[in-house]
């Protein structure tokens, strides 16, 4: 697969989806593409019994603040955080994060969207990937063409219906040695291999990705609509 298009819209979940989902792409493309990400919800509250203490709001700032450093070494200016509470995007109605993506996506004028698939594991990812497929709707907007990408350690363990990527981008060892590097920005995220959020276990999808579609390492996606 070789990007083709001017204006990139990433819009993820949670702070880390961008960097497991899409960080390979961003690193080999951020000079020539021009890429925002828009996060829906924030990451963090779903680990505290009580959502709005301190504590929880403190954790859902310092992970906005990875995400910034993340993307800012990987090149990316723009982002914007809504904040949606984490892990209950079930109870938000979905004409809400509608109009957040449209207002995206007529403000941007992105020809490629990239968000969930919709056989992930996590729920607040599945919700997204709806959303996405409603404001972005053929001659509604100026999105060409649509992607869904996978997060390690959720679309791998959605066991029923599985990620079956269709397009890979091909990286190089230096593209995925920056993804990591981007991710291991978000500490808390980072567990010891076999945790899929490890170093290892980035390489080893790299890896795999890669072999599927001939390359030495690759980033695979899933082309929704659209034709590249």
């Amino acid at each position: 697969m070789n990007i083709i298009f001017k204006t990139a819209l990433i819009v993820v979940a949670h702070p880390d989806d961008e960097i497991l989902g899409c960080g390979g792409l961003i690193a080999k493309y951020a000079s020539e593409v021009d890429f925002h990400v828009l996060f829906l919800a924030e990451g963090s509250t779903c680990r505290y019994k009580e959502p709005d203490s301190i504590e929880a709001q403190s954790a859902v700032k310092l992970r906005n603040q990875c995400a910034e450093n993340a993307l800012t070494e990987l090149g990316v200016k723009s982002f914007c955080f809504h904040d949606l509470p984490c892990g209950r995007l079930d109870q938000i109605p979905l004409i809400d994060m509608n109009k957040i993506v449209e207002q995206a996506i007529m403000h941007l004028k992105p020809d490629l969207l990239i968000t969930h698939s919709d056989c992930d594991s996590n729920q607040d990812h599945v919700k997204i990937c709806k959303s996405c497929m409603i404001a972005s709707r053929p001659y509604n907007s100026s999105v060409k063409v649509v992607l869904s990408c996978e997060i390690l350690s959720s679309t791998e363990w959605g066991f029923l219906e599985g990620f079956h990527p269709t397009i890979c981008v091909e990286l190089s060892r230096q593209h995925v040695e920056k993804k990591y590097s981007a991710l291991s920005l978000y500490d808390s995220e980072i567990r010891p291999f076999p945790f899929p959020r490890s170093e290892l276990g980035i390489e080893a999808l790299a890896r795999t990705r890669g072999m599927q579609f001939g390359f030495e390492y690759g980033e695979a996606f899933r082309l929704i609509r659209g034709a590249i």
